[in-house]
């Protein structure tokens, strides 16, 4: 692809992902989320009506008497996109690949982010950290951040989902909103979520969750779940190369096909729930809007709720 191709796709999707912001996510996005983070601005004398909570009883101790951390609310927000690139997400049946779609979907939440004006980082992941942009402001950095999600080349193909949000965890110091996109394919084995080294997938979304905020955002492509019948197939592991070959004129393959997909997204499901993430599923073949925009009015019911 030349340069002048390159920078008419990144111009298109900025033009597509402007135009949802637009007529869908204005006001919807950042504000369901401000609030959440708060700074530390003084320390002064306990006064009647004080939350008894935010007594620093280290101070009350040294000066006997009691005193209170006072906090403000962070008025700059940071969103950091955390993005697998690995082998499987240039899987496509359809008209985009899983990478291509899923860098739709960070473009607008990273174009409703600056009408907040708020920074946007981004992270690349495979088995190992490809690109890392830390947060910041300004068109030509969001333009910068739509190239790298199409069309960086990473040096791996595996997945190590731990890995990235651990390095998150070390490098992002503020309290950020964390948007994990990946299609976790390859984060489980016959017992649930795959063990790496160090802690499992489940354990270090549920420490990042903790640290920022952290959406789990889940790509399928429909061809994942179902087998046509078409006569011997190979089928090839995009990660690791492995090859197999059936026969999907057989109705007993393509039920087990069917089946081993569906304890996937059930155990995945289950490993949220347990993590208590909030989540996203976007399948390839539908549009995403309208679920992106249903998600940020549930946060902004739970939050007023």
């Amino acid at each position: 692809m030349t340069l002048t191709e390159l920078l008419a796709t990144v111009r298109r999707i900025e033009v597509r992902t402007n135009r949802l912001v637009n007529d869908m996510m204005v006001g919807a996005y950042l504000s369901h989320f401000k609030g959440r983070g708060m700074d530390f601005e003084e320390l002064r004398e306990y006064m009647p009506g004080d939350e008894v909570r935010d007594i620093d009883w280290n101070v009350t101790y040294r000066m006997g008497r009691p005193f209170v951390k006072r906090f403000r609310e962070e008025r700059e927000l940071a969103l950091i996109i955390a993005l697998d690139i690995s082998g499987s997400s240039n899987f496509g049946s359809l008209r985009q690949s899983k990478r291509e779609f899923a860098a739709e979907v960070a473009a607008t939440l990273a174009i409703s982010a600056t009408r907040s004006s708020d920074k946007v980082g981004l992270l690349l992941f495979t088995d190992q950290v490809e690109l890392f942009l830390p947060p910041r402001k300004g068109r030509t950095h969001i333009l910068r951040i739509i190239r790298e999600m199409l069309f960086f080349s990473p040096k791996q193909r595996g997945t190590n989902i731990p890995a990235g949000l651990a390095f998150l965890n070390h490098v992002v110091h503020r309290r950020s909103i964390v948007f994990l996109l990946t299609d976790f394919l390859h984060s489980f084995n016959s017992t649930g979520l795959a063990a790496r080294s160090g802690r499992d997938t489940l354990q270090e979304i549920g420490l990042t969750n903790a640290r920022h905020d952290l959406v789990c955002v889940h790509l399928h492509d429909p061809r994942e779940s179902t087998l046509p019948s078409a006569g011997l197939v190979t089928l090839e592991d995009a990660e690791t190369g492995e090859l197999l070959e059936v026969d999907s004129n057989r109705a007993a393959v393509r039920e087990r096909f069917f089946q081993t997909n569906a304890e996937r997204l059930a155990e995945l499901d289950r490993a949220f729930r347990r993590a208590g993430v909030d989540t996203l599923s976007f399948s390839t073949a539908e549009p995403y809007a309208q679920t992106l925009q249903r998600f940020f009015e549930t946060r902004r019911g739970r939050r007023r709720g």
